[in-house]
């Protein structure tokens, strides 16, 4: 493989959503893995917290708020973290939410907002940094999706709507960038344990569950770690030039006899 198609050797990597869960086990793995990372979210003390872990290990750490709901946030974080680790090689867009609710009793506005984070955001993510990584001919940028897309479930139409609209978005943007180096991924977790869902009330989230049970969605109680995920990212991200994980499905397997 000539110079050209390889990876540099320093492949700053940026993590949007970063501050719990999915993102922030991304950030060790990439960081241990030799990318210096920037790491991206409303919560900053918590960032810092982390970033602070990640250069105690030796790795490459920075952070700096960003709301991916905001235009002037996605770029002034992308203006920062070029300063601080130069071009960007790698994109992790993770940041989302999800809101349990009825979808005949929750606002237009809530989805609306819900709609914003988690599918436009990502819009504004992909506007601010992949026109780079095609000039430059190379880059990775990975999308986090959800088992939503293929199982739906009750009492989340917003989220699943938006990360529905998210897969159309990169399946339509992998045949745009089809040529230029650069690679579009999506990340699908099955049911998996992380910070989302856990600002829920304890009532609510016991309804909501039980729903899923109700329409066979909850297969059984098995749920996976974030790692399982953030090492998911990780083959894809360092998967040869030449070499296109386009989707990796991720999902906890049942213990025999169960």
């Amino acid at each position: 493989m000539g110079k050209k198609y390889r990876h540099p050797d320093r492949r700053p990597a940026v993590i949007t959503g970063a501050s719990s869960g999915i993102g922030a086990e991304t950030a060790k793995v990439l960081a241990a893995a030799g990318h210096p990372v920037a790491l991206g979210a409303r919560r900053v003390d918590v960032l810092e917290e982390l970033a602070t872990a990640i250069r105690a290990e030796g790795g490459e750490a920075v952070a700096h708020r960003l709301d991916v709901t905001d235009d002037a946030s996605v770029a002034g974080f992308a203006h920062q973290v070029t300063a601080d680790l130069g071009d960007v090689e790698v994109v992790i867009s993770n940041a989302g939410r999800v809101a349990p609710g009825a979808t005949i009793e929750i606002s237009s506005e809530r989805f609306a907002r819900e709609i914003d984070l988690n599918l436009v955001g990502t819009h504004r993510v992909v506007r601010t940094f992949v026109p780079g990584m095609v000039e430059r001919r190379r880059g990775d940028i990975v999308f986090v999706s959800s088992d939503v897309v293929v199982r739906a479930r009750p009492f989340m139409a917003a989220y699943s709507a938006g990360k529905w609209g998210l897969e159309g978005l990169v399946n339509a943007l992998q045949m745009e960038l089809e040529g230029t180096g650069v690679r579009a991924s999506i990340v699908r977790p099955g049911p998996t344990w992380s910070g989302m869902g856990a600002d829920w009330d304890a009532d609510e989230a016991a309804f909501v569950i039980d729903q899923w049970t109700r329409f066979g969605l909850a297969r059984h109680p098995h749920f996976l770690k974030a790692k399982a995920h953030a090492d998911a990212i990780a083959t894809i991200v360092g998967a040869p030039r030449g070499v296109h994980l386009s989707l990796l499905d991720v999902n906890p397997e049942a213990p025999v006899g169960e």
